[in-house]
């Protein structure tokens, strides 16, 4: 073999070897990029909205609900609509003494969450010694009845917020038997359960994680496919056992004695599945 053909080889080499390097860099930020910011079983609350009323001196308040908006920090563009049950009219004065309703749900991303905003629609009214009269109400038409709210919402968490009315207070009388509604409404949140997070490894071992309390399972969830993570929420506030079960001839393995918090992620760490 002559000078000129080793040369060449040598300069092929050096060529597939650069190729080889730019390849492997490719795959490693990718995989990396994957395991940092890929975690969907972990990046939003659950949130649901009640709705309730004190007393006040009327018959009736009718009120046209049509949508619930959440200003989040984390929502791109600040608000998130939450699915509301029944879009209609609701009687506020069947939400008294401690009574409350289910107006809407969603999930929401972990984070800050600073008004709540309430769009009516045209069918509000108020209701006076039998006598049915319209409530205007032009600002909620236009941008929602907004409410201030300062609550930090954690992944994996399901919470309540409620709407309390005044009606008392809520009902201004202009002359000439005209109303306007200017609510007047108070808004509180309450973190309703806790969660249980891991990692489950290989994730090739297709496992899947129970919690458990006393003989009953409560709930389940099946690992990310790549990542391994996994988040069961939902859970009352308790001690649980929490089961993974391995397919593919790897061992099973459980956790006691695991402690949840109401408000809090109890993290078990990585689990290593051995065959």
């Amino acid at each position: 073999m002559d000078g000129i053909e080793v040369a060449s080889l040598t300069k092929k080499f050096k060529s597939m070897k650069t190729i080889l390097i730019l390849f492997s860099t490719i795959i490693l930020l990718s995989a990396c990029n994957k395991s940092e910011n890929d975690h969907p079983v972990s990046a939003k609350a659950t949130m649901s909205v009640y709705l309730t009323d004190g007393p006040g001196p009327y018959d009736a308040i009718m009120i046209d609900l049509q949508s619930i908006e959440v200003n989040s920090s984390s929502s791109d563009n600040g608000w998130k609509q939450l699915d509301v049950i029944h879009p209609g009219v609701y009687n506020l004065f069947h939400l008294r003494n401690g009574i409350d309703t289910l107006i809407a749900s969603g999930e929401l991303p972990a984070g800050k969450i600073s008004q709540i905003r309430l769009i009516l629609g045209p069918n509000n009214s108020v209701v006076i010694d039998g006598t049915s009269y319209p409530l205007e109400t032009p600002s909620a038409q236009q941008s929602g009845i907004k409410l201030n709210i300062d609550a930090q919402l954690t992944a994996g968490i399901d919470y309540k917020i409620w709407t309390d009315f005044d009606g008392a207070r809520s009902i201004v009388r202009t002359g000439n038997n005209k109303f306007i509604l200017k609510p007047v409404i108070r808004v509180y949140t309450k973190a309703i359960s806790g969660s249980v997070k891991g990692i489950v490894l290989p994730p090739d071992a297709n496992p899947w994680v129970y919690a458990i309390s006393g003989s009953d399972t409560i709930a389940s969830a099946q690992p990310d496919s790549t990542t391994g993570s996994f988040l069961i929420n939902g859970l009352s506030a308790g001690t649980y056992s929490i089961a993974i079960n391995g397919n593919n001839n790897y061992n099973d393995t459980t956790y006691n004695s695991v402690d949840v918090t109401t408000g809090s992620v109890t993290d078990i760490g990585t689990v290593q599945l051995h065959q």
